[in-house]
C-alpha cells in the first residue's frame, strides 16, 4: 500500500479508502466486518462514511432489508472497528437532512449550523463508538448559514478533542478559498481536505477545484472513483446489467451504451497490459495532480483485493494518453 499525507495534516492516509455508504446492503450487515478486516489487512488505513448512509430509502435495493430495518452506515462501521479503530483514519460527514423537523439539515435546514453540527457530532461519535473523528467533512455547502459559523464550529470541536481535523466535500473553489481566507483571518483550524467527485467521466474538477486545493495544500479526496462500477467493466455495450449489480435497479446516464463502450476499450487496454479495468481506471485516477485518496465502494472481498493492485501500476504518459482516447476524453 502506498501512503501519501492528507493536505497540510501531517496525517498519511492510504491512497485507496474504503467508501461505507452501502455497508449493510452490499456488502451485507453479516459480512462488513470481514470486508473492513481484509482492507485493515491489505493496508488500507483510511474509512470514510457520513451520518445520512446507509438507513435511508434512497439505499433500498432489491434483496436486502428495508431500511427501516438497517443500522447506519455509522453503526456499521464502528462495530467493525472494535480492537482496530486506532488503526484508522476514520472520516464521517455533516450536513444531509437527518430528519423531517425545520433544524434537521439539508441545504435549506440548516446543515451547517452550530446548532446542527454539535448535535450530529455527538450522534456520530455514539454510533461510531468512539471519541473522536479524524476527519469530519461539511458534506455540502449551507448557503442560509453563515460560512464563519460552520467553520468555528468545527474549530469548536477540534478543541474540545472531539475533532482531529476539520475538511469540506462538495464545495466550489472559491468557497474553500474563502472558507480558508476566514480560517486565517479568525485563528481557526483550517481544512485539510475536500472530498470530490473525480473519474475517467467527470474531471470538472480539474480547472479549478484542484488548482485551488494544490495551492493552498488541501489533500483531493475523490468519490466515484469507478462511476458507480462502470469502470470495473461489470457492464458491456449490448448486455443488460448482472442481476444485484447497482445498474440492475436503475442508473441509466451511468449505463449509456457510448459509455459501455468507452469502458470496453479501456478493458482492452488493460487486458494488453495486464492489468483489470478497474485498476487502470484508478490508477490514472491517482497519478492525476493533487490527489491524496481514491474512495472504492467494494461489495465484496474479491473486489476490494481486485483493487487494491492499482495502487502499484504506474502509467506512462503514453498509457495516460491512450486511456483518455479510450474513454473519448
Amino acid at each position: 500500500m502506498e501512503y501519501r499525507l492528507l493536505g497540510a495534516s501531517g496525517v498519511r492516509v492510504s491512497a485507496l479508502c474504503v467508501g461505507a455508504s452501502r455497508f449493510g446492503i452490499a456488502p451485507l450487515a453479516a459480512d462488513v466486518d470481514a470486508l473492513v478486516g481484509r482492507a485493515l489487512d491489505l493496508g488500507i488505513n483510511f474509512i470514510d462514511t457520513a451520518n445520512s448512509y446507509g438507513n435511508q430509502a434512497r439505499y433500498d435495493r432489491p434483496g436486502v432489508p428495508p431500511w427501516t430495518d438497517r443500522l447506519s452506515s455509522e453503526e456499521y462501521v464502528g462495530r467493525a472497528l472494535k480492537g482496530r479503530r486506532h488503526d484508522v483514519v476514520l472520516a464521517t460527514k455533516v450536513q444531509e437532512r437527518m430528519g423531517n423537523g425545520p433544524n434537521d439539515g439539508g441545504p435549506s435546514r440548516g446543515g451547517l449550523t452550530r446548532r446542527h453540527i454539535m448535535f450530529m457530532c455527538e450522534q456520530s461519535l455514539r454510533r461510531l463508538q468512539t471519541d473522536h473523528i479524524d476527519v469530519y467533512y461539511a458534506h455540502h455547502p449551507d448557503p442560509t448559514t453563515p460560512l464563519d459559523q460552520t467553520l468555528r464550529a468545527l474549530d469548536d470541536l477540534v478543541r474540545q478533542g472531539k475533532v482531529r481535523y476539520p475538511a469540506l466535500s462538495n464545495f466550489p473553489a472559491w468557497q474553500m478559498t474563502h472558507a480558508l481566507w476566514l480560517c486565517d483571518q479568525q485563528g481557526l483550524d483550517r481544512p485539510v481536505a475536500m472530498e470530490m467527485p473525480y473519474n475517467l467521466f467527470n474531471k470538472s474538477i480539474e480547472s479549478e477545484v484542484v488548482p485551488a486545493c494544490q495551492a493552498f495544500d488541501v489533500g483531493i479526496v475523490t468519490y466515484t472513483s469507478l462511476t458507480m462500477g462502470l469502470l470495473t467493466g461489470t457492464y458491456r455495450p449490448g448486455e443488460p446489467p448482472p442481476p444485484r449489480s447497482r445498474g440492475s435497479f436503475g442508473m441509466p446516464a451511468y449505463l449509456s451504451e457510448p459509455r459501455k463502450e468507452a469502458v470496453a476499450r479501456l478493458a482492452a487496454l488493460g487486458t494488453e497490459w495486464g492489468h483489470a479495468t478497474s485498476q487502470v481506471a484508478l490508477a490514472w485516477l491517482l497519478g492525476r495532480p493533487g490527489i491524496t485518496s481514491a474512495i472504492v465502494g467494494s461489495e465484496t472481498i474479491a473486489q476490494l483485493e481486485e483493487v487494491v493492485p492499482a495502487v502499484g501500476v504506474r502509467l506512462s504518459a503514453e498509457q495516460v494518453a491512450q486511456v483518455e482516447a479510450a474513454i473519448g476524453s
